[in-house]
């Protein structure tokens, strides 16, 4: 699988998955059959998508799961997954009171390798239950009103090469509008005549990372003070210290010795 970079700032998100961008179907695995559907939809700015929704609201003990294709997670330490859904409002459907719910679950799944087609429920580990900050009415439908939740999770302490996301439904009319997976770098700089590699942002535990720098072109390390800094788990880089000087006959610009 390709992956793709964005720049913000000084934080570099490696994206490990970003439904959006898929053209074709998703083909992700849904269990039962008559539970997750794939659909084409629209996004919040009319762009085509393919999305999964579901809406068995009618039947009490709902346990309908979907599960991602197998993710590799490159070099990502600390993973965070960017959900965007829409959710009906309970209330907005008449006789469903006992019935309806209005979360649903994200889990995943560590492997080395392709789980295949089967959804593999009790090998998941919970992330967290979602609820809507927003949830739509039958009168939004009607207005074509779209009330888009994001949230955003993280998982950590990956140890296997990659994983799969799962989502299990209870009983929720929810429409699963995007999947955005990704992790954190910071970007190649120089500082102080010192040049610091891309260096990937470790777990929310690891706060700091520290990183040797390396002289640029005609410039030597201060050896009482060698240049370093640290990569924080947002990706941003803090606390430089230390410096490496122009070589003799080298003036500094524009941080180069020239």
């Amino acid at each position: 699988m390709d992956f793709l970079t964005s720049e913000v700032n000084t934080e570099r998100k490696v994206v490990l998955l970003d439904s959006k961008e898929s053209q074709a179907e998703l083909g992700w695995t849904s269990h039962p059959s008559n539970g997750w559907e794939e659909i084409s939809g629209v996004d919040e700015t009319y762009k085509p998508i393919r999305t999964y929704q579901v809406c068995n609201v009618m039947e009490p003990n709902q346990n309908n799961w979907l599960q991602t294709g197998w993710i590799a997670r490159r070099d990502g330490q600390r993973i965070f997954i960017e959900l965007k859904f829409t959710l009906r409002d309970c209330n907005s459907i008449p006789g469903v009171t006992s019935t309806c719910k209005e979360t649903f679950n994200l889990y995943y799944v560590e492997s080395d390798s392709d789980l295949g087609w089967s959804v593999h429920e009790g090998k998941h580990t919970k992330i967290d239950t979602i609820a809507a900050d927003e949830s739509f009415t039958q009168g939004d439908l009607g207005e074509r009103k779209m009330k888009l939740n994001t949230e955003l999770r993280e998982i950590g302490h990956l140890s296997k090469r990659g994983f799969h996301l799962g989502f299990q439904d209870v009983g929720a009319c929810v429409a699963l509008v995007s999947v955005r997976v990704y992790y954190k770098k910071c970007l190649s700089t120089v500082q102080n005549l010192a040049l610091f590699p891309d260096t990937v942002a470790e777990t929310a535990f690891v706060t700091l990372v520290e990183v040797q720098g390396t002289c640029v072109a005609h410039a030597e390390v201060d050896v009482d003070n060698p240049p370093r800094m640290h990569c924080s788990a947002e990706g941003e880089w803090l606390v430089p210290i230390g410096k490496c000087m122009c070589s003799p006959g080298f003036e500094e610009k524009d941080g180069t010795c020239r």
